[in-house]
């Protein structure tokens, strides 16, 4: 499905804790020279996500440019924002050839929607689309603990062809810093999307002897 020009993500936020998570996977495509096109839709529960937690707001159009903190004109090209209630985008329908899409983070309303084939959203409406187009649906849920609904819907999700990721982070590659933490994550999440990352750290093993003091 990808063009000659690159590939087409779609990048979905909600209203679930993680406004750096999305703008740091924002900022990786809007950089990656084999991403040509980004569609980035986000909740209204999503826009206040972002000013809860990064202190970014405005028009919607200035969004993009906000979430890249980049005053160039050339830094978010890539993205085309579209209104959560648009049904009628290109996204919307399968005959428009996007590659994947990730919703990040993914509340437990928007995966409930798209387990249940709602699509009463352009964001649960697009992931319906990439889930019956056969492409690949990343689903970075965030949320804890899980009641016994988010886990059905999470299988149900799942069984339909979508990839449940939670943002839970990873400690093995030693982070100093919760930047460190963040792009760990997202890189494995852009790993799935189809676009693997020198900056991902890689497990290559322990010798047994450092790990069992042999």
């Amino acid at each position: 499905m990808e063009s000659a020009e690159g590939k087409i993500i779609i990048v979905g936020v909600t209203g679930a804790s993680g406004a750096m998570l999305a703008q740091t996977i924002l900022r990786m495509l809007d950089a990656d020279p084999r991403v040509a096109r980004i569609h980035l839709v986000i909740t209204q529960t999503g826009i206040r996500l972002l000013e809860h937690e990064l202190q970014i707001s405005g028009p919607l159009a200035e969004l993009p440019e906000r979430i890249l903190d980049s005053s160039g004109a050339k830094s978010h090209r890539k993205i085309e924002i579209l209104p959560n209630t648009d049904v009628g985008a290109s996204i919307a329908s399968g005959s428009y050839p996007a590659d994947s899409m990730c919703v990040i983070p993914c509340s437990m309303g928007t995966l409930a929607a798209i387990a249940g084939g709602a699509s009463n959203d352009l964001v649960s409406r697009a992931a319906d689309v990439t889930l019956k187009e056969g492409r690949r649906l990343v689903l970075c849920v965030r949320d804890t603990p899980f009641s016994r609904i988010h886990l059905e819907n999470m299988l149900r999700a799942q069984q339909a062809g979508a990839l449940i990721m939670p943002a839970i982070p990873s400690f093995y590659h030693q982070p100093q810093t919760i930047d460190d933490l963040v792009t760990q994550y997202v890189c494995r999440v852009l790993v799935q999307l189809g676009l693997p990352q020198n900056r991902q750290f890689a497990w290559k093993g322990q010798p047994l002897r450092k790990a069992f003091k042999i």
